[in-house]
């Protein structure tokens, strides 16, 4: 059947859709908690078949599940409540139960008194300014300590208790055992759940959210009507999300902590099938059998923008190196002391070559230049470069020194494809031997391919001779795949723009890492038919 077969099947049946999508707007008959058999005042459409619930119910059925959004009857319809306002609290510890040894003498929240107190006058929180306007369920409790909790339902406050023992931890620790992630350590006041903080991430790779979107959405969850008096997180959630993005990457990579993590690339995946000695190849294999030759392509890409900052020495590198894009100031280093040369080309005028020295003045970064595993197109890690003007060829030898260092030991063949290497091979040696940054190992043999696509814009004795399909070992590849990884780059690279530095890198980082990892779990997936 077609989609449109379905889509038919359906037509006659939606006016009973319809029907039973109005009755589930209305209140059971008899309006009686489900538990008790009292008189029940709340429902929730998270839990499956929306239960009717008293208030007692509801606060003691929702205890594992804390950021369900629940509606109350009001005599005409249901309207959206709070948990907080059935009395429900969040205990730390304990495995979620009270702590003993704390104290009881707070007021619940939204008794009489509290209530009383909120009548008039405005909420202590800058973001609140006329309560006489702002639905209950939107109102932060008063009378009782809360915490502004994120979650991927919405919003929400909850009375939180922390354990009272001698011996318990510090507040924001108990809190993010309780898998909810402070936004500050002193005093939190917010924090955010794991599963909005991976729920993010997944959006962010996958879609290529940006956080003001999905912070946006949030709001919407949160109440779909008043969407703009719902409490602004989104700076909160930008700089959670940069801790969380590198706590999940040590716990992926296997670091206990991020001493051990000081080598180039060290968060990063890299390609499982590529030949690595000592990981999936025998260091005592003979690493000079064509079948063990790394075969790499080089491009550039100039979606990957970024504008100067404001404040260029204020900065916080959290994972500087440890990934894809390269170390900072070795980098800002080796640019400095290193000349632009150009190179007339021998062959046609391309534009990587010509508009090498383009400059635009209002970027800090024109693009990212990069390296790939030429089979399976895996990016390299420790080898993403950033273009100041064009692509010139000072970006792309840091680059590809840095790709062929990368668990490269006893391998000396390497099959290379650029768009341009008819220019820009014949001097690569001499470059790399005149720096003091570059290093490429003396016995290295270093064949020079140009892809199948881009090849036949060159001369036609550049297609005799770089084309993959006369060099001898070079298998059926084409030698273009990099081209299909910017298009997953890209998802993302709009929303770096202005980003800072470091939080650029880290966003670029992750958005590769998953592109490697997406091409590994596939790999088995091709190979097992």
């Amino acid at each position: 059947q077609t989609q449109n077969d379905y889509i038919r099947e359906w037509l006659p049946q939606k006016e009973d859709f319809l029907h039973i999508l109005l009755e589930l707007e209305a209140p059971p008959v008899p309006r009686i908690c489900k538990i008790c058999r009292k008189d029940g005042v709340y429902r929730c459409p998270d839990c499956m078949h929306q239960p009717l619930l008293c208030t007692n119910c509801c606060r003691t059925r929702h205890e594992a599940h804390p950021f369900h959004r629940i509606q109350q009857w009001t005599g005409d319809f249901f309207e959206d409540c709070a948990l907080h306002m059935t009395g429900l609290q969040l205990h730390l510890g304990h495995g979620g139960a009270p702590c003993p040894s704390a104290s009881s003498n707070e007021l619940p929240p939204f008794s009489k008194k509290s209530r009383h107190a909120t009548a008039g006058k405005a909420v202590d929180d800058g973001e609140w300014e006329d309560v006489d306007n702002i639905p209950l369920h939107l109102r932060p409790p008063v009378g009782a300590k809360y915490l502004t909790i994120i979650d991927v339902t919405g919003v929400h406050f909850v009375l939180v208790r922390a354990c009272q023992c001698p011996n318990a931890a510090s507040y924001h620790m108990q809190l993010f055992r309780a898998k909810l992630c402070p936004s500050t350590f002193e005093k939190p006041s917010t924090a955010f759940t794991f599963s909005v903080l991976d729920d993010f991430l997944r959006d962010n790779v996958e879609c290529g959210t940006s956080g003001m979107n999905y912070y946006s959405k949030l709001r919407r969850v949160t109440s779909n009507v008043f969407p703009h008096l719902v409490v602004d997180r989104y700076r909160e959630l930008l700089r959670v999300a940069r801790q969380w993005r590198l706590l999940k990457l040590l716990k992926w990579n296997g670091f206990q902590d991020n001493k051990n993590c000081s080598k180039d690339g060290d968060l990063a995946l890299f390609c499982a099938a590529c030949p690595q000695p000592g990981i999936n190849v025998s260091t005592t294999a003979n690493l000079d059998h064509w079948k063990y030759t790394r075969t790499v392509v080089m491009d550039g890409n100039f979606k990957a923008e970024h504008m100067h900052e404001r404040r260029p020495d204020d900065q916080v590198w959290l994972m500087d190196g440890r990934g894809f894009m390269v170390t900072n100031p070795p980098y800002r280093a080796y640019l400095k002391a290193t000349p632009h040369i150009t190179e007339k080309s021998p062959c046609n005028n391309h534009k990587a070559i010509s508009q090498a020295s383009a400059s635009r003045g209002k970027l800090n970064s024109t693009g990212v230049g990069a390296t790939a595993c030429a089979w399976h197109g895996c990016f390299y890690p420790h080898s993403v470069v950033d273009f100041q003007k064009g692509e010139r060829q000072l970006n792309m030898d840091y680059s590809l020194a840095h790709a062929l260092s990368y668990n490269m030991t006893g391998i000396n063949n390497v099959l290379c494809f650029y768009d341009i290497n008819c220019a820009y091979m014949k001097n690569l040696q001499r470059r790399v031997d005149s720096s003091d940054f570059l290093h490429i190992q003396p016995a290295m043999k270093i064949t020079a391919g140009i892809g199948m696509w881009h090849v036949h814009g060159h001369k036609k004795e550049c297609y005799a001779r770089y084309s993959p399909l006369f060099i001898k070992g070079s298998g059926w590849v084409d030698g273009e795949i990099i081209e299909t990884l910017w298009s997953t780059l890209n998802v993302v690279s709009a929303s770096t723009r202005g980003m800072t530095s470091p939080h650029r890198q880290e966003l670029l980082d992750f958005q590769m890492n998953d592109s490697n990892f997406m091409k590994m779990i596939r790999m088995g997936m091709d190979i097992h038919g």
